[in-house]
């Protein structure tokens, strides 16, 4: 089936997404957040993220069938994140998905939420997906991938060894006291900044910890450094604190992953998460790809942070590479290795 058409979920963390795909061409992308649920506890909360996942799911599915003009019964294959994400989150979606399969009869896949931030690129794209490093940062997730093949083969070469770099954004927006989520709130606030104001660290990157960690990140000293440098100096300037903090984390995530490329032979780089459509990891992104001659490719901002048509994207090529369909009743898993896209 070379356009499959694809209805995927996607309820990992807060947002209630549902995408429909026919092939590469993108039918409906739609999105329920809770995001105002969890600005005034700072950050997302589970119990309160799960149960928006309920409230919403029905309608979300509705809404992108009505704008896709599509029917259910002529969908091909329904696709979920099965993981990684928070489990109670995640069991919305895969029930929801379990439940449509079976009614409809059609085959299920469950895919890896970290495979989709990199399939989505096709949606947008007309050159297919050749071997490539993948930089996935996001709220839950810093990661560099190795893709070789986006629906069977993807190997993990480093990722966040505390925490990631979506979340180092969050505790310094609130620091900063500029609300939350905090990364496109740091990223307006840096605009008018000085990225070399303050000298913030760069984490895992001197020569000891490169032997140890040469593709793995680390932002909790970075974390640590701007709170001192916060209680250190009753009279910061934000918008300069805010750009050297960025600055510091721009740098190392893109150190690590075109290292990672010249170090494999790869010169394709996608950058992919919610943390993909910050305009100075962007911009950065360009010119250092461009130094180094390798092809940089980014999904549009809106594309970046969690949607369903991710999901349906990683479904439609897994149907149309005859992979093999997930078994009903598929089950989440909360930290399912990015090694592994598809589950049989």
């Amino acid at each position: 089936m070379s356009e499959p058409l694809v209805l995927g979920i996607e309820t990992s963390c807060d947002e209630t997404a549902v995408g429909i795909v026919k092939g590469r061409k993108l039918l409906a992308n739609v999105i329920a957040s809770s995001v105002e649920e969890h600005a005034r506890f700072g950050g997302v909360v589970p119990e309160v993220a799960s149960r928006a996942h309920l409230e919403a799911m029905p309608a979300t599915i509705q809404q992108a069938l009505d704008i896709s003009g599509v029917k259910l019964k002529d969908v091909d294959a329904i696709a979920v994140t099965a993981g990684p994400g928070l489990v109670g989150a995640l069991l919305v979606g895969v029930s929801a998905a379990n439940g449509l399969a079976l009614a409809l009869e059609k085959p299920l896949y469950g895919v890896n939420h970290l495979a989709s931030h990199v399939a989505v690129d096709l949606l947008t794209h007309e050159e297919e997906i050749r071997p490539t490093i993948a930089l996935l940062v996001s709220g839950g997730h810093s990661s560099i991938l190795q893709v070789s093949d986006i629906t069977s083969d993807i190997k993990s070469l480093g990722q966040s060894i505390d925490d990631a770099a979506g979340e180092a954004f969050d505790k310094i927006a609130r620091l900063l006291q500029l609300g939350f989520p905090g990364g496109p709130l740091i990223d307006k606030e840096a605009k008018s900044g000085k990225v070399d104001a303050i000298s913030f660290p760069r984490g895992l990157t001197n020569a000891k910890d490169l032997a140890e960690h040469e593709f793995d990140f680390s932002f909790s000293g970075l974390k640590t450094a701007v709170s001192r440098y916060l209680q250190a100096t009753p009279e910061f300037v934000r918008a300069d604190v805010a750009a050297s903090f960025q600055e510091a984390i721009v740098d190392v995530l893109l150190q690590k992953s075109i290292k990672a490329c010249l170090q494999t032979g790869i010169d394709s780089l996608v950058i992919a998460g919610g943390v993909a459509a910050n305009s100075r990891l962007r911009t950065v992104a360009q010119q250092r790809c461009a130094k180094a001659g390798i092809e940089l490719r980014t999904p549009p901002p809106a594309l970046c942070t969690d949607n369903g048509a991710m999901v349906a994207a990683l479904g439609s090529l897994a149907v149309a590479a005859g992979r093999p369909a997930s078994s009903l009743g598929l089950e989440a898993a909360s930290a399912i290795s990015p090694s592994i896209p598809i589950w049989a």
